[in-house]
């Protein structure tokens, strides 16, 4: 993986900081919790293929999993532990219990999992700088257990969602793209995960990346072509099928948008000029922002659409190729 770009200094050998958290700012919030790994480890059941019995690929496995690919693929890095969103949570209850009230269950009589998780582990010693912006290497991956089908055996394909890229410290967003982010991995056990999740590792390519980010700043929109891309925007989701058809795809709704547009004139670190213009950077990293009020299930692939987004617009102007959103 080339790194020529980076500011990379020299270590004895990878480490992960158990005591720095990958993120002291939440990277995604919406309806979620942060949770440390140590909790989940001890007190987060796991759920079972219900014809077996047999456990599924737990939260705390696919992350221990994940820690470890990335101590073995960035072997002179230092690893921060990871930062971990939890959501939608599913109660139960010990069979001694069954008879009780809610409201009179005893803490060890009540038991607890998550159906969906996202996480983050930053390796602060792989950086670069943006407009003045931190970017540090950041990777991670999403697991959501209603994806499953709990009602067969052991063996059926478990589904995840893994990446690597940037995280701007400046706002915590997360810069995702396409070489960087396995969107629907399918895998039946820890091994064939474990091969998924090195194979992206290794064959990203960081310098690349944040030779497009930087990109970005070279490229401007007035105030009015803000204004109609907006517009085009909101319009998207609700145009005809056949319409849509020949249109590259945005996944953000009104809410992101409305953010957005707030944002365009109130952000400290990325809201417009004084004459109302906006550098595609700028304008990328509010929608990376405005994603932060996402569910752990499109999280993802908002931070990925971001990116196409802002790129389509950077080769529209650029007299590459047409836009609708421009036009």
């Amino acid at each position: 993986m080339e790194q020529a770009i980076l500011q990379t200094p020299s270590h004895q050998g990878t480490y992960i900081d158990f005591e720095e958290t990958s993120t002291s700012k939440p990277f995604l919030q919406a309806n979620t919790e942060e949770f440390p790994l140590a909790h989940i480890r001890k007190d987060h059941t796991i759920p079972c293929f219900a014809k077996d019995n047999e456990p599924l690929i737990s939260h705390y496995d696919f992350i221990e999993l994940t820690s470890q690919v990335a101590v073995e693929v960035f072997s002179q890095e230092s690893i921060l532990s990871p930062s971990i969103r939890l959501s939608h949570p599913i109660k139960g209850r010990i069979p001694e219990a069954k008879e009780k009230a809610a409201k009179d269950l005893l803490d060890h009589e009540k038991t607890l999992y998550f159906e969906r998780m996202a996480f983050i582990i930053e390796i602060p010693s792989i950086s670069d700088s943006i407009e003045g912006n931190n970017l540090t290497l950041t990777l991670g991956g999403v697991k959501a257990y209603n994806l499953e089908n709990l009602y067969t055996k052991k063996g059926a394909d478990e589904h995840f969602k893994v990446f690597i890229g940037f995280q701007n410290k400046v706002c915590t967003n997360l810069c995702v793209r396409t070489d960087g982010y396995m969107a629907d991995l399918k895998v039946k056990n820890m091994a064939q995960l474990k091969n998924a999740i090195y194979s992206l590792f290794s064959q990203y390519n960081a310098s690349q990346h944040i030779q497009k980010l930087r990109n970005f700043t070279n490229y401007d929109i007035s105030e009015q072509q803000f204004v109609h891309l907006i517009g085009k925007c909101k319009l998207f989701n609700y145009l005809p099928p056949a319409m849509k058809a020949g249109i590259s795809p945005l996944l953000f709704g009104d809410t992101q948008l409305s953010t957005v547009c707030r944002d365009y004139y109130r952000d400290d670190s990325f809201c417009r000029n004084e004459d109302g213009s906006i550098n595609l950077w700028r304008l990328y990293n509010l929608f990376t922002g405005a994603n932060k009020s996402s569910y752990i299930d499109t999280f993802l692939d908002r931070s990925l659409n971001a990116f196409q987004f802002t790129e389509e617009i950077r080769r529209a102007l650029d007299n590459h190729q047409s836009s609708w959103f421009l036009t």
